[in-house]
């Protein structure tokens, strides 16, 4: 069977289902590294990314965001000159019942009206205003950090927002 679009996933309903021992064969996440790059140097520049909606980050959603922003930086600037902490974490387990599909499936099975599911994958809940990635840079690599976390942000499923921070002040969005 095919894994049904990502968009069926994002909306926030009910109780988040996370208790493992209850259930048998939850995937592993794709996402296994939550912080990149130089965990000990001290950056002038600091960046967040920030979620405008409430919603579910699918694990794979998390992967790809972090496995863009780490190629982009790693060629621009290094793997030592930044750092990325990725803070949510796909703890909610996804159900989905399995159906048949193709020519003639609806009169073979018309499935269950309120039907369980088997886990198919995990997310992250997030809520409006929570910080999902946290990246730090020089000035001088601020810029291309800043668009390297737009890009990312494109592959997430809710529109997010870039804090840039320098120390005390704060700047949205208007300028490094």
């Amino acid at each position: 069977m095919v894994t049904k679009p990502a968009r069926m996933y994002t909306k926030v309903s009910g109780p988040a289902y996370t208790r493992r021992e209850f259930m048998g064969g939850v995937p592993y996440p794709k996402i296994t590294t939550f912080t990149q790059g130089n965990q000990n140097k001290s950056f002038e520049v600091e960046l967040k990314l920030i979620a405008k909606e409430t919603c579910q980050i699918r694990h794979s959603a998390l992967e790809a965001a972090r496995v863009s922003i780490n190629r982009k930086m790693s060629v621009l600037v290094g793997v030592d000159n930044f750092f990325l902490q990725i803070r949510p974490y796909p703890h909610h387990v996804l159900r989905e019942h399995k159906m048949a599909t193709g020519a003639g499936a609806d009169r073979i099975s018309s499935g269950m009206s309120m039907s369980f599911g088997k886990a198919v994958g995990t997310a992250a809940r997030v809520r409006s205003g929570d910080i999902i990635m946290v990246a730090r840079s020089d000035a001088a690599s601020a810029k291309g950090l800043k668009d390297a976390l737009h890009k990312a942000a494109g592959k997430l499923p809710t529109p997010c927002d870039i804090v840039i921070s320098r120390g005390e002040k704060e700047a949205r969005m208007a300028g490094l």
